[in-house]
């Protein structure tokens, strides 16, 4: 676990600093490319804690048999509150007009996430599934040439193994 964490942090700052070098050291081009990554990515960042506590089939389970140590809505929140304010120091915007802060509850609240995409995408129906499936059924078509060598020299092999038995 400890090297999966440290991989996971590794890619966090890579992609921090690929952001910083874009907006703030990168010309108009670059700067509006961080924005639409920004744009493009934030929902599905928000995704990729899983469903919402209340909707999660096994969240309260694997709390429960302490395999997960905070919720999906609070890993969520955590994102939310450490991503702001690096938006903000990198002169980007946030694609969410609900963000703000909430001096009560000390966290940014945020808008509601729309999962219609998010479900899609588990049943198999995202943008590049198709995609996605065609390419990997290609490569698995244009491999069968390896396997079939590989059965032959498998059978030349054991016909050999058997003859000298």
């Amino acid at each position: 676990m400890i090297r999966i964490c440290k991989e996971e942090s590794f890619h966090q700052r890579q992609g921090y600093e690929i952001m910083i070098s874009l907006a703030k050291h990168g010309n108009e081009a670059q700067k509006r490319l961080a924005q639409d990554a920004l744009n493009r990515w934030w929902w599905p960042s928000l995704m990729m804690f899983g469903p919402s506590d209340q909707n999660s089939a096994h969240s309260g389970q694997n709390m429960a048999w302490k395999i997960k140590r905070h919720s999906n809505d609070e890993l969520r929140q955590k994102f939310v509150d450490m991503t702001v304010p690096q938006a903000e120091y990198l002169g980007l915007t946030l694609p969410d007009p609900h963000l703000k802060w909430n001096e009560s509850r000390g966290h940014y609240d945020f808008g509601e996430i729309d999962w219609t995409e998010f479900n899609e995408v588990v049943k198999g129906n995202g943008p590049c599934n198709k995609q996605r499936i065609a390419t990997r059924n290609a490569a698995y078509d244009k491999g069968a040439w390896v396997r079939e060598a590989a059965m032959v020299h498998a059978a030349k092999k054991a016909s050999r193994n058997s003859d000298a038995a």
